[in-house]
This record gives C-alpha cells, sequence and structure tokens, in this order.
C-alpha cells in the first residue's frame, strides 16, 4: 500500500468515527471532503486564536433569520458550545452546529490561518578566523524548521555547487562543512538535538540507521534548485565515530551537454591522441587518480563520443551516479559481496562494443578486464594509483608481469583537479628566485613538439576576492598526464625488465612525449589558470 492509498484509509475510518459520534450525541454530521474550497467561511464571529481553542470553525449567516453556523469536532468542549447558544439566543440570533472529523477542521484552518512561508538565510562560507559568519550561519540552520533541515542544507549545497556535505560529531556540537571547488569550508555547527533531526530525516529518505555500529551506504535524489529540469543524485556514506555517526553527502549534479571531451582540458595533440585510441575497437583506456579527481567526468566523456546507434556501451558502476540515455548502465553493489568480474563475465554474453568498468579493485575483475580488452572489446576503467607510472606498478603487484596486459592497454590518464582562478580578481605577482629557478628546472625537460612557454620572464598569479567569488576561484579545472603504450613501455609490464621501477617507467613515457602532471599543472599556472599553491596541494 503506498503512502496515498494508506492516507485515504486513514481519513475515510477517521470520517466514520465521526460520524457514529454525531449520532450518539444527536448531532448533524457533515463531510468536508471535496467541498473545503467551494464553502462560504465567515471570518469575523470568531478570532483566530478562539477557533484553535475551541476547535471550531464558523461557517456562513443567513442575514434574513439572523441564523449561524458552526463545524465543531468531537473535541470542542460543550461549555464553548452552550455559551455560543446562550448569547446568541439573548440578542435573537440562532447557532447551529455541525460536527466534521478532525481532518476536515485542519484542511479548513490551512483555509483560515495558512501557514507562513519563511525563508532562511542563503548559506554563507566564512572565511578563516572570520566567527561571525560562522555563527549567523549556525543560528539559521537551528532556525529551520524539523520538516525542512535536510532539504534546505541540500539546496544550499546546490546553490554553492558543493560536491559534499560534511556532518562531523564533535564533543560539543557537530560540524558541517561543505566541499565547494575540492576545499573544504566550514559553515556551521549545531546542536547534538538538530543533528538527530537531520539525521532522523537521511535515515528515512537515504534507508540508513541512525543506530548501525557499522558504516552504511545509501541514496537519495532531489531535484535541483539551480537548474531546472535536472536531479540531484546523492550518495550518503556513513561511519560511526567517537562522539555519533558522521555522514558525507556526495551531491552529482552532472550536466550531460558539458561531458564532452572537448570540455575536459586536453590540448589539441592529447585529445587527438585519446580520440585515436578509442577509435580502435579493442584494447584498454585506464583513469586513475585519488576519489575526488574527476574520473568519471572524463570517462563519461569518453562514452558519449563513443555513443551512437551503432554501438552496444554497457557500464558496470558502485553506484550508477551519471544517466547517461542510450547506453546500459548496471548498478553493481560491491557492499553485499558481489565484484565487478561476476558481472563482467555475464555481460561478455551480450555482445558489447563498449565496457565500462567503475574501478578495477582485485585480480579477479582485473584478469577479466584485460581478457574482455584482447576478444574485442575497448574495456573502459578506473584505478587508484597517484601517477600513470605507478599504475603500472600496482597493476603488477596485483597480476604479476604479464604480456597479455601488455598487449591490452593502450593508454594510462592519471588527473587531479584544482581551483580555477577567478579572471576578475585575480592578481599577478613577480615570485623569488628560488620559485623560478623550481619552475625552470621541472619545465626544462619538456618533451618536443610542446609549446614552451617564456621561462624568462615568469609572472604568476594569487587570487583576489569579490562577493561573487569570496576565495578567489571559481570552478575546477583538470590537470593530467597521459601515458600512450609504446614498445618501450611495453617492455616494463611484460616482463622484459625484471625491476619495475616507478621513476624508470615515467622517465620512459617522458622520453616518447608524455608530459608529466606537474608539468600540466605548471604550464596552467604561467598561464594564469590556477594558482601554484593549488598545484603543490593537490600533488
Amino acid at each position: 500500500m503506498n503512502d496515498d492509498e494508506q492516507a485515504r484509509r486513514y481519513r475515510d475510518q477517521d470520517e466514520r468515527s465521526t460520524q457514529q459520534r454525531a449520532a450518539l450525541l444527536n448531532m448533524q454530521y457533515f463531510d468536508t471532503r471535496g467541498v473545503v474550497d467551494s464553502l462560504e467561511l465567515h471570518k469575523d464571529v470568531l478570532s483566530i486564536k478562539e477557533m484553535y481553542d475551541g476547535k471550531m470553525v464558523p461557517l456562513d449567516v443567513n442575514a434574513e433569520s439572523k441564523a449561524y453556523s458552526f463545524l465543531v469536532t468531537s473535541t470542542t468542549p460543550q461549555s464553548v458550545l452552550r455559551q455560543l447558544e446562550s448569547s446568541y439566543s439573548n440578542d435573537g440570533r440562532s447557532a447551529f452546529f455541525y460536527l466534521i472529523s478532525n481532518a476536515g477542521f485542519r484542511e479548513l484552518m490551512l483555509r483560515y490561518d495558512p501557514p507562513k512561508e519563511i525563508v532562511y538565510d542563503d548559506v554563507k562560507i566564512a572565511r578563516e578566523g572570520d566567527s561571525d559568519t560562522l555563527r549567523s550561519v549556525s543560528d539559521t540552520l537551528e532556525s529551520v524548521g524539523s520538516d525542512r533541515i535536510l532539504d534546505y542544507l541540500i539546496d544550499q549545497a546546490d546553490r554553492l555547487s558543493a560536491s559534499d556535505i560534511h556532518i562531523e560529531n564533535q564533543r560539543d556540537n557537530v560540524r558541517i562543512r561543505l566541499r565547494v571547488d575540492g576545499a573544504l569550508h566550514p559553515v556551521a555547527e549545531i546542536s547534538h538535538d538538530k543533528y538527530r533531526v537531520l539525521t532522523g530525516a537521511l535515515a528515512s529518505r537515504a534507508n540508513i540507521s541512525t543506530a548501525a555500529n557499522e558504516s552504511q551506504t545509501g541514496h537519495m535524489q532531489r531535484d535541483s534548485i539551480t537548474t531546472p529540469g535536472k536531479t540531484v543524485n546523492m550518495r550518503i556514506e556513513t561511519v560511526p565515530t567517537t562522539f555519533g555517526m558522521d555522514v558525507v553527502v556526495r551531491l552529482f549534479n552532472f550536466d550531460e551537454s558539458l561531458l564532452n571531451i572537448d570540455q575536459l582540458g586536453f590540448d589539441e595533440k592529447r585529445e587527438n591522441a585519446l580520440r585515436e585510441i578509442i577509435s580502435h575497437p579493442h584494447g584498454m583506456v585506464m583513469v586513475v587518480g585519488p576519489t575526488g579527481a574527476g574520473k568519471s567526468t572524463t570517462l563519461f566523456s569518453i562514452i558519449n563520443a563513443l555513443n551512437n546507434p551503432a554501438r552496444k556501451i554497457i557500464t558496470l558502476e558502485d553506484p550508477v551516479e551519471i544517466s547517461v540515455p542510450g547506453i546500459s548502465q548496471i548498478p553493481i553493489d560491491t557492499g553485499g559481496g558481489k565484484t565487478f568480474a561476476d558481472n563482467l563475465r555475464a555481460v561478455m554474453r551480450l555482445d558489447p562494443d563498449v565496457v565500462m568498468i567503475g574501478e578495477i579493485r582485485d585480480v579477479d575483475t582485473a584478469k577479466t578486464a584485460i581478457q574482455a580488452s584482447i576478444t574485442g572489446h575497448l574495456v573502459l576503467t578506473t584505478f587508484h594509483a597517484a601517477s600513470a607510472a605507478a599504475a603500472f606498478s600496482r597493476m603488477v603487484d596485483m597480476i604479476g608481469q604479464n604480456p597479455i596486459f601488455a598487449n591490452a592497454i593502450r593508454m594510462v590518464i592519471s588527473q587531479r583537479l584544482v581551483r580555477r582562478l577567478d579572471d576578475a580578481t585575480k592578481q599577478e605577482y613577480e615570485p623569488d628566485e628560488t620559485t623560478k629557478r623550481w619552475i625552470r628546472d621541472n619545465l626544462g625537460s619538456l618533451p618536443e613538439g610542446v609549446e614552451r612557454p617564456d621561462l624568462d620572464t615568469i609572472r604568476l598569479y594569487k587570487p583576489g576576492s569579490s562577493d561573487d567569488a569570496p576565495f578567489g576561484y571559481k570552478g575546477r579545472m583538470m590537470i593530467f598526464e597521459q601515458m600512450l603504450i609504446d614498445d618501450e613501455v611495453q617492455r616494463f609490464i611484460r616482463g622484459d625488465v625484471h625491476d619495475i621501477n616507478v621513476k624508470q617507467i615515467e622517465e620512459t613515457a617522458q622520453k616518447q612525449g608524455m608530459v608529466t602532471m606537474l608539468q600540466d599543472g605548471l604550464l596552467k599556472v604561467l598561464r594564469g589558470e590556477t594558482t601554484l599553491e593549488e598545484i603543490n596541494r593537490v600533488l
């Protein structure tokens, strides 16, 4: 039984009980269902307070006969009814009473006394040391009604383009932080009582327990307030801590139109290399980096480029975070004991052209993915590693030096996300000689064919500030390295070189034309797109 059916059943029961009560009291029963909006109400007879106190509503007035009608409930005090009858009869008037249900009374009072829409102040992110803003936002959150606290917090995170909401228990209060453009910012501190209201709402909507003694994962959705017609998909992660259950809400508000290889920030040479690799019908492309590095965006941009009626594309995801029309997306609950490999073997029987595997986490998944990539399928996947070269070291640790893997893997992209400077407020400055020398040393080994910046006159930028961009940053951008797997790199993973050395692999790839992630970041720093501090923060 759904909620609407259950509500109708309760209402029917309430009306039957009221009708029986009216017969016992020798009163006339009145069913308000369906007629509430058409009833003529007389607002001048009783005050709003008198109506609430007496659980009664004045209906219409017959001016000629001076007859007054009142809709009363079974909880209306008999003393009030007697007093009205007495006072009205003394003035030559008459009062008539009709018994209505408590639900009918509540509906009528919504006409007399509609709830006032409360508009709460928007959340502002406090700068470091700004205790006044922190206190103001904390007071706002404490004042938000119990039925709105969760939606209010999600709407504010959506408005600020936050990727995460962190709810963290401390001894004296609960801290709320938002991750905006990759950086965590404290926004409020709420009481443990308000926290219990907030987590209670999360529990009912995300299907998690507030009393669990182990970590949990839940999911929920809400319409976006910033992008009409879009849905904010959320993944809820909880973990028990010393002072209570901490919660992280990850928000996914992707605009599918932006999932495009052109939007990833590749230069022409590296974009062409990527497009050439994915044009082949088989092989493996691996995207590596930590959580929150934008790997999913890169993979789905590749899928969008491949998505056409001539191809069968299947994804295995834990969970499905981005919905893309035209492909088959399979959610995998790895927390329930399943693995990507279990489902990948079944998917292969569906004869897909392209398969995306959310993440390679175990030997079985790695070997199954490699097998798929050499038997006529293009396999796209992610892997946790610090760099493209480190991905090979980790994979060799997992499956050993493997000639089949060497033939399967075609490209590895390692990436991070850094905050982008706000062009309207960024400030140019000249760095010290030590910084200049460090930049020249790192960019001196740029491969041939890469446009070299002017290293004689180095100018950097730092963030400014404005109401629109209080921290001087607007959005994020990708820094990356793209390793093409040629014969020289294959030597390290098929067993020709017995000692797998990450530095050696990286140096070999650089000789073959790879721009490292640090070099890519420094080039963007010199172009004024981000700051040196951002590059150091993520690398």
